[in-house]
């Protein structure tokens, strides 16, 4: 679900933040008293959507992750355990999709703040983009939850990315005629689409941009497997 093929890379992610660091600095400047306004809340420039606020998701006892302006995917090995169990799929897998997204910053703000320039833009750790998201949620345990909600829990990003797994393992040939493996074409899928997966599975061969996220994948797989162990 990367947006690497077209979306913005560190230098512009690194306007994007001094940009809203400068702008919140201003808006805290212009207090008549001299005094600084508190911190604006994550979820403040958040749509009005039912169930939103950090509301855990379906099916978990444990309480939404919360966001940060620093982010390592292997402090989510828990959730990526519990939700790759549920989903059916390899927690390793899910965890190396999670190191493959963490390309850019994952805070609420800076996330809401391209959003509203670029309105294609993925949300959440799993980078997650909404027609994927409302695609697997129906009939699945955060089927009332909203794609709004995935920069402030990190819990919900990581079980809506399980389950998209799932659903892409779930178009592939039993057999794929290639030396991949299931894993790196569902991985594929997650970045490129699943008709493209489904075209590297028949042996079409892999773009430029493709390689380059099954190469960072095979990168990130042994650090992967430790952090789910």
């Amino acid at each position: 679900m990367s947006e690497e093929k077209k979306g913005p890379g560190w230098g512009q992610w690194l306007v994007l933040t001094v940009a809203v660091v400068v702008g919140l600095g201003l808006l805290r400047g212009n207090d008549h008293d001299g005094a600084a306004s508190a911190d604006p809340s994550p979820t403040a420039a958040a749509p009005s959507v039912p169930g939103s606020g950090g509301a855990p998701s379906a099916g978990s006892s444990a309480k939404p992750s919360k966001p940060s302006g620093r982010y390592d995917p292997a402090d989510y090995a828990e959730p990526v355990r519990r939700y790759a169990t549920e989903a059916g799929v390899n927690p390793q897998l899910l965890m190396a999709i999670l190191y493959n997204e963490s390309y850019k910053p994952h805070d609420p703000e800076l996330e809401r703040a391209w959003q509203r320039g670029k309105p294609d833009a993925s949300f959440g750790i799993a980078n997650m983009h909404r027609a994927a998201f409302d695609d697997t949620k129906p009939g699945r345990p955060f089927a009332s939850r909203q794609w709004e909600e995935l920069p402030d829990d990190r819990d919900l990003a990581v079980q809506a990315a399980a389950w998209h797994l799932h659903d892409l393992a779930a178009q592939l040939p039993a057999r794929p005629g290639v030396s991949l493996s299931r894993d790196e074409l569902v991985a594929l899928g997650y970045n490129a689409g699943a008709g493209n997966m489904l075209a590297f599975a028949r042996g079409v061969k892999i773009g430029s941009q493709a390689q380059s996220y099954l190469d960072r994948l095979r990168d990130n797989w042994s650090k992967s497997g430790e952090a789910v162990k």
